[in-house]
């Protein structure tokens, strides 16, 4: 497999460091296991048994008496407790949210513990099943904040670390010993004996490298380049198989999220100027030959999905309260601009030019100024080698040169990247939330209010939102099938109408191509390619 950029760490737990990202699903479990072809099921992994309270207010596992770490020793209590309690502590901050939830975590019994919420949310059960578990004793002379490559967390997974050169390669060999191997749950997985992430400059480079025979599989995500530029010789030779994988997800969010903590972008009129001047149809067609269908929502492709109109029913009494304090849009309806089929897109670019009137910008010697006279200049963040994200930009920063708005195109390595985007230092940067059938407590990760200022969120637009934050409560702790779709299309409307993210395209296929010895099952997941389906799944055959 290949990586674009490098890494320096290889624990995927915490905001220091960059890891290789398949680490965490690779090569560390936890007490739970999750199903892809439901929308959220989960099954015993270290866990050989759960139980919850009544409103599930509080949830206990029993652990497996046989679950081992790679290293031989038992699983125990203590571990679980432990990884509970760094995690909430030293790790990464998209572990803080559950922690901060937890009133308390309390051994009952040799092989069981019992973990109680402090706080009415009926997920919480769930995802305290998946959290990863790590070993006590590894870390007792240790900062596991402060985490080294020397420093590689031991788990209890099918895969471990064997051998790895710094910004090249990391190996993981299948663990002849491992301890669930003979588990229903992992039945069918877990089938090749070695994976190797090899590391590339850019993109175009590890293509390169996939075409010569390097790389065994290769993701595609441009239809375009699927069509056009798949004729190379280990293809025509049959050594390489071009497989779609389909899929019922939805579509989630693509695209380049405007930082609303920038004063650029604090103003919904601003953000909706951007995404006038964002000519789709005309992008879509020279970067994808206009074979991809434009995300039109966060849950689009899906049953929660917002419906286009006035809200209506339960998701317009979810909405009423805010009435007065959301961006017009998401009562009255709320549809992306739709360019006028010509280059220049003269249409929308008069209409976002009315827009950036009114929210206090005006036209100075050829420069879009404020009452200042401070132009209107903001930078693009991406990754070194992203060469469909700069075939982008070079289109849109013409449009926005005609409004007269400066974009400085940033290309940096991966370390940078990542190091930027934690500490939110960016005016606008690519942004990809896969989004499940049975969203949940994630969400606040990506668009709650709390924490969207600290360094590391998810969050990267910096939403702000009571309206957001109120129809996540609704979601996490609906007890019917219909409240929670409702309050998932009224979330999907009040993230609409925020004008947050410039949205690009989606597919309802998974594209990979792949050595013809790789084979994967007939029966396909209702998630297509996810995390959990490639390489989990597949196997080699000559």
């Amino acid at each position: 497999m290949g990586n674009t950029g490098g890494f320096d760490s290889l624990n995927p737990f915490v905001l220091k460091g960059t890891p290789p990202w398949q680490l965490r699903f690779l090569a560390y479990e936890s007490l739970m296991g999750r199903n892809w072809d439901e929308p959220f099921s989960l099954y015993g992994l270290l866990a050989e048994s759960v139980e919850v309270g009544p409103n599930r207010e509080w949830v206990e596992f029993t652990l497996r008496p046989e679950a081992r770490f790679s290293d031989g020793n038992p699983v125990t209590v203590e571990d679980v407790m432990w990884s509970y309690d760094i995690l909430g502590q030293r790790g990464h901050p998209r572990y803080l949210g559950f922690a901060q939830k937890v009133e308390s975590i309390e051994k009952t019994g040799p092989r069981s513990l019992r973990i109680t919420f402090n706080t009415a949310d009926r997920e919480l059960a769930l995802i305290a099943g998946m959290r990863p578990i790590l070993k006590k004793a590894q870390w007792a002379d240790r900062d596991f904040g402060a985490s080294t490559l020397d420093d590689i967390p031991i788990g209890t997974a099918p895969y471990v670390v064997t051998d790895y050169e710094q910004g090249r390669y990391v190996t993981l060999g299948r663990d002849r010993d491992y301890w669930g191997r003979g588990l229903p749950f992992r039945r069918g997985t877990n089938n090749l004996d070695e994976i190797r992430i090899e590391f590339f400059a850019d993109e175009s480079v590890l293509f390169e490298a996939f075409k010569s025979g390097a790389l065994t599989a290769y993701r595609e995500s441009n239809a375009e380049k699927w069509a056009a530029q798949y004729d190379f010789p280990a293809v025509q030779r049959g050594d390489v198989v071009k497989s779609e994988i389909p899929h019922e997800r939805p579509s989630g969010i693509s695209g380049y999220a405007m930082n609303t903590r920038n004063r650029l972008f604090d103003d919904w009129r601003v953000r909706e100027a951007m995404l006038l001047a964002f000519n789709f149809d005309y992008i879509n067609g020279t970067v994808t030959g206009g074979r991809q269908q434009r995300i039109t929502s966060y849950f689009s492709n899906s049953e929660l999905a917002m419906r286009h109109g006035p809200a209506r029913g339960d998701v317009r009494a979810f909405l009423a309260p805010f009435a007065d304090d959301m961006p017009p849009g998401a009562l009255e309806g709320y549809s992306l601009p739709k360019g006028d089929g010509t280059a220049r897109n003269r249409n929308n670019l008069r209409k976002a030019a009315r827009l950036l009137r009114e929210a206090g910008w005006r036209i100075e010697e050829g420069r879009l100024v404020d009452d200042d006279g401070q132009p209107f200049v903001f930078e693009i963040l991406l990754r070194q080698g992203d060469a469909t994200a700069q075939s982008v930009f070079e289109i849109y920063r013409a449009a926005l040169a005609r409004l007269g708005i400066d974009v400085v195109i940033s290309a940096v390595d991966n370390a940078q990247f990542s190091q930027r985007e934690a500490q939110l230092d960016f005016d606008m940067i690519p942004i990809r939330r896969s989004l499940s059938l049975s969203p949940g407590n994630e969400q606040r990760l990506y668009w709650g209010s709390e924490g969207a200022q600290r360094p590391g969120t998810r969050n990267l637009m910096g939403v702000t939102s009571e309206a957001v934050d109120t129809l996540i409560d609704k979601l996490v702790n609906a007890r019917d099938r219909a409240d929670f779709v409702a309050a998932a299309r009224a979330l999907d409307r009040a993230l609409m109408a925020g004008r947050y993210v410039i949205p690009i395209w989606t597919s309802s296929v998974d594209r990979i191509a792949h050595s013809k010895t790789l084979k994967y099952p007939e029966n396909i997941p209702v998630y297509g390619d996810r995390i959990g389906w490639m390489p989990d799944a597949w196997w080699h055959e000559e």
